[in-house]
Formats: structure tokens, C-alpha cells, sequence
């Protein structure tokens, strides 16, 4: 499951608005099939694994990160229809599919057909893998990850507005490749017009996943080559995006947060004091200290160079 893992990484951010998923068949101890949705969503990951494995699926063991699914579409088979016509033995698998079309029919039409299932293998890992499908169906938005990167006082420019650069290449070229990660980007006009920014994934191989532009304005009604939207809660009409990277300024991550919309912190810390800086956050709506706490969780931290790396999730009951 582990491996399946790794291979759903490879569509993160390309397979909206099908899930990333990730599968490997197994046959006697032996890797037979790999498989991971490609982009846009075709073909699934069972479908590429058993493509790979051919005849060796038969008696076999796919291990997948969500259930497959029961419905048939114009663009392929059900993936539950091609493991059992494949005759695989038995399905490991991390998440039912919260999708109505399949949640559990998947499983009981491969307990139907004799095929030995076992669920909930990793669960917590795949939740996390595949939060922006799974935030899509459990909020009807895409899942928020708020980029900030400061100094060790909590500034992200002088006091002029200068930024460039507050942290290091291993940073920037990290934050690269979260870009590459995300189906679109979101800035506010304030970044717009001081930066005129290109929001391009500038990593050697990956050009080509830059993610869609979107500007945060409520009076900008049309920019070529972006996406306008007025408030934080209209990213839940961008079309085909489930993962949103903000990397707007104070006011722009202070909107989102005022209102509960960012599922993901990364929290840049370069080892620098400014002093008399522009803050990180203007005002969040937080009419006391307790509603404060226990709302972020700590899930990563890694040094990027001489910067620090840290990752934070939002606690939530509903995804």
C-alpha cells in the first residue's frame, strides 16, 4: 500500500475531477502491474496496472488507495468490472469512495464475484493523498493549502514592500514544487500589481504543470490569462480544481483564514529578524485567545537549506 501511495503522488494535481489514485498488483511476491490516474482523469489506476500486467493479474492481489468504482462512463469501464474480468484474487484497498455512484458498490460487486477485499489498509495516509477529491465531495470546494514565507519574526517583507528574497533556493524551489502540485494558484490584486506575477512552476521537467491563475478581487471583473473571483468562498465555482495553493499577501491569507477555508498551512521560516516589517496576518476574526487553539495540527517539518519547513493540517470533522 505503501508503494500505491507513491505512485497516487505522481497525478496529484492533474486528475480533476476524478480522484489520484494509486495501484499496484502483486502475483507470488512479485510487482506485476503499476498504475496511477492519469491526467484528466483517464485512464484510472486499475485500469494502467492491469494494462501492465496482463496475464499475470490472474490470482493476483491489487493493492489500491480508494475503492474502484461501479459506474461506467463514455470515457472507460468500471474499474471493479475490469478486476473481476481480470480475475485477481483478492483487493486491498485504503478508502471506500465517498463518490454515490460507487461508496461500497465497488466492494460488494468484487464480493460478489469471489474476490477477497480488505479495507481501511493506510487509511489515514490516503485520506491525506487524496484531499482535494475528498474535500471536493465532503465540502463542494477544493482543498486549501496557504503558503506563507516569513522571517523568524513573523514578517513577509520589509516595510517597503521588498520580499525578494526572504528565504532560500531550496525553499523557492520547494514551494516549485508545490506549485506543480496544485491545480490552481490564487494571489489578490495588491500582489498583482506590485509583482505582476507569473505563478509558473520554474523546476526543470515540470514546466509543464503550471497551475491555472486566479485572482482574488472584488473589483477586477476580467484579466486575460486569469481567473477572477471575488471572495474566498467563490473557489468552490473554479472548474476542475480540487487543490488550491494561496499564495497571496497579509490580506489575501487573512480573508481565507477569516473565514475557514484553508485545510493546509506551509510555513516557510527563514532565520532572519526584519524588524518594523510587513506582518505575516492582519486580523482573523478571533474574538478570544481559546479559539485559537487546537485547531492546527503539525504533520511535517524538514530543513530546506538554512530555512525551515513546517506543515500544518486543520483539525475537521467533516473530511
Amino acid at each position: 500500500m505503501g508503494t500505491a501511495l507513491a505512485l497516487a503522488e505522481r497525478g496529484r494535481g492533474r486528475t480533476a475531477p476524478n480522484p489520484n489514485v494509486g495501484c499496484l498488483i502483486v502475483r507470488e511476491g512479485r510487482v506485476v502491474g503499476r498504475g496511477w490516474t492519469q491526467a484528466s482523469g483517464r485512464p484510472h489506476a486499475e485500469a494502467m496496472a492491469l494494462a501492465e500486467a496482463g496475464t499475470n493479474a490472474r490470482g493476483a492481489t491489487a493493492c489500491v488507495t480508494l475503492e474502484p468504482c461501479a459506474h461506467r462512463s463514455p470515457r472507460g469501464p468500471a474499474c471493479s468490472d475490469l478486476l473481476i474480468e481480470a480475475g485477481v484474487a483478492r483487493v486491498v484497498a485504503a478508502l471506500e469512495d465517498p463518490d454515490t455512484r460507487t461508496a461500497g458498490q465497488g466492494f460488494a460487486r468484487l464480493e460478489a464475484a469471489g474476490i477477497s477485499v480488505t479495507r481501511g489498509v493506510r487509511a489515514k495516509e490516503a485520506r491525506r493523498s487524496m484531499a482535494g477529491f475528498l474535500t471536493r465531495q465532503a465540502l463542494g470546494r477544493p482543498h486549501v493549502t496557504l503558503k506563507l514565507a516569513t522571517s523568524l519574526d513573523g514578517c513577509i517583507a520589509m516595510a517597503d514592500g521588498s520580499s525578494r528574497w526572504i528565504t532560500g533556493p531550496q525553499a523557492r524551489a520547494h514551494a516549485h514544487l508545490e506549485r506543480s502540485r496544485h491545480e490552481a494558484i490564487l494571489v489578490g490584486r495588491g500582489t498583482y500589481d506590485a509583482d505582476a506575477p507569473r505563478l509558473d512552476v520554474r523546476l526543470p521537467g515540470l514546466e509543464a504543470r503550471g497551475p491555472m491563475r486566479v485572482l482574488l478581487s472584488a473589483t477586477v471583473k476580467d484579466l486575460p490569462g486569469w481567473t477572477v473571483i471575488a471572495a474566498p468562498r467563490d473557489i468552490a465555482t473554479l472548474p476542475g480544481v480540487d487543490h488550491l495553493l494561496v499564495e497571496g499577501g497579509a490580506a489575501v491569507a487573512s480573508a481565507f483564514l477569516a473565514v475557514d477555508v484553508v485545510d493546509r498551512l506551509l510555513l516557510y521560516r527563514a532565520p532572519i529578524l526584519i524588524g518594523g516589517g510587513k506582518p505575516a496576518l492582519r486580523d482573523i476574526g478571533l474574538t478570544d485567545l481559546t479559539e485559537a487553539h487546537g485547531r492546527w495540527a503539525i504533520v511535517d517539518a524538514r530543513q530546506l537549506g538554512m530555512d525551515r519547513l513546517e506543515v500544518y493540517e486543520r483539525e475537521r470533522n467533516e473530511a
